[in-house]
């Protein structure tokens, strides 16, 4: 299952999408079930107005001064018993008329106390029911009250039913605009998703600048990132030239100083001077040698060549280890993979390397192993194991300290594992050593960097 990133635009766009349709669903539903309420609530007050005014035209006073209608209302659920429609006439000493629904309870005639049509929400028979009711008069001028009445249930029930199949539709609705919501931030973020990859050749160098057709509202972007990677391109060059430059500039005046030295070396009063200067002038001349074969290296290279492909890239190192300490054997053991691309300057990676292998080289008693493991599918540990004495914790800690030597008579200048560690950190490498019971080991860790 992927993790769910938040500080991401499509993250976002989907959040907002998300509460904008629960939104307006939501607020659709109030909205719609507000109207549809209030239409059914018009339409029953009319309906039941109507009824009352009905009720009164077919109510009679007959012969015996009794109370009849001249025929059924028009409604026939007024004569199903206990159906939530009830009417009821009533007249002082006579006999009250009850709608045949009504087979239980009675209306309050109190309701029906002007000419005028008026209305409350009562106790029916059956429940809370609307009521209507309105005052007539007699032959004799005697009062008599209509009553009519439609239970709440009905209405309530109308207005439920309607909510339940709005919500339904509603959340179907919702689910369509979804769905079709992320299908339009697929289509509105390809561009984007192409110009990661396209960023991403970049970086791998496979390719020297983004290519593709882009949307205008990306396109200046596009243009910036390539001048920007042309720029950092001319800039590195230059920057290797000039230290090749740099390194030429000082090796005729570090000539002179060396054959002076020579000569002083011969005179016994400056003998002692003089060996300390060749000493120095010596780790001078070290120092320029790598930074020739640096620029010399990167000056000429192709963007395209800033990959390294795993194992091939050890395989003449070890050929070159195994020529420099001949008394030593050298071994390489791949782990998890058969060949693996890194996205980093090949030159580089190649040099750390050999530096890492020549330091182990120097230190083992008998063996050097190289293993290569990939810990997932992109990312790489190289491991460098000697059979060697290893060192102390303060000794690995200083290990990367420009110019440090532990035994003089080792050969070197002290600055191996101080350039290595520039490098790694140049590269983005997790650079670390850790002494065993058995030898020494150094580690060389490539992981993608995060997007």
């Amino acid at each position: 299952m992927k993790k769910v990133v938040t500080n991401s635009l499509r993250t976002r766009l989907l959040v907002t999408l998300l509460l904008w349709v629960v939104i307006a669903t939501g607020a659709t539903l109030l909205v719609a079930n507000a109207i549809f309420r209030q239409h059914v609530e018009d339409s029953y007050h009319e309906e039941l107005e109507v009824h009352v005014r009905e009720l009164a035209v077919l109510t009679l006073v007959n012969e015996k001064g009794e109370l009849e209608l001249d025929r059924p209302l028009s409604d026939p659920r007024y004569n199903l018993p206990l159906s939530g429609f009830y009417w009821q006439v009533t007249m002082e000493g006579r006999r009250p008329l009850r709608s045949g629904s009504m087979t239980r309870g009675e209306l309050d005639e109190h309701i029906a106390h002007s000419p005028e049509v008026l209305h409350v929400l009562e106790k029916g028979p059956t429940g809370p029911a609307i009521t209507y009711g309105l005052i007539g008069s007699g032959p004799d001028g005697e009062e008599i009250h209509y009553v009519i009445a439609t239970d709440q249930r009905h209405l309530d029930s109308l207005i439920q039913s309607f909510t339940r199949d709005l919500t339904i539709a509603l959340v179907l609705l919702a689910l369509v605009l979804l769905l079709v919501g992320y299908a339009f931030l697929g289509i509105g973020l390809r561009p984007l998703q192409r110009l990661r990859g396209a960023i991403g050749l970049l970086r791998s160098g496979e390719r020297k600048s983004i290519e593709g057709d882009f949307p205008v509202e990306i396109a200046p972007l596009v243009s910036d990132l390539n001048v920007y990677a042309q720029q950092n391109e001319a800039m590195i060059a230059k920057s290797r030239t000039s230290a090749g430059n740099l390194a030429h500039s000082l090796r005729t005046p570090l000539a002179v100083i060396t054959d002076e030295a020579e000569r002083l070396a011969s005179e016994s009063a400056t003998r002692e001077s003089a060996h300390l200067l060749l000493e120095q002038a010596r780790t001078m001349e070290q120092q320029i040698e790598y930074q020739l074969a640096r620029a010399r290296a990167s000056s000429g290279m192709a963007r395209g060549e800033h990959r390294v492909i795993v194992p091939d890239v050890a395989q003449p190192i070890l050929k070159a280890m195994q020529r420099l300490h001949p008394e030593k054997e050298f071994h390489l053991q791949i782990e998890g993979f058969d060949k693996m691309i890194l996205p980093i300057d090949r030159i580089d990676y190649a040099e750390l390397l050999a530096i890492l292998l020549d330091n182990a080289g120097k230190w083992a008693k008998s063996k050097v192993t190289l293993i290569f493991k990939a810990d997932t599918a992109d990312s790489l540990t190289a491991s460098i194991h000697d059979d060697g004495p290893g060192m102390t914790d303060d000794q690995i800690e200083r290990a990367t300290e420009p110019g440090i030597r532990f035994d003089a008579s080792k050969p070197g200048s002290g600055l191996g594992l101080a350039i290595a560690k520039e490098i790694a950190d140049s590269l983005g490498l997790a650079l670390s050593f850790k002494s065993l019971s058995s030898g020494f080991v150094g580690k060389l860790r490539y992981a993608p960097r995060s997007e």
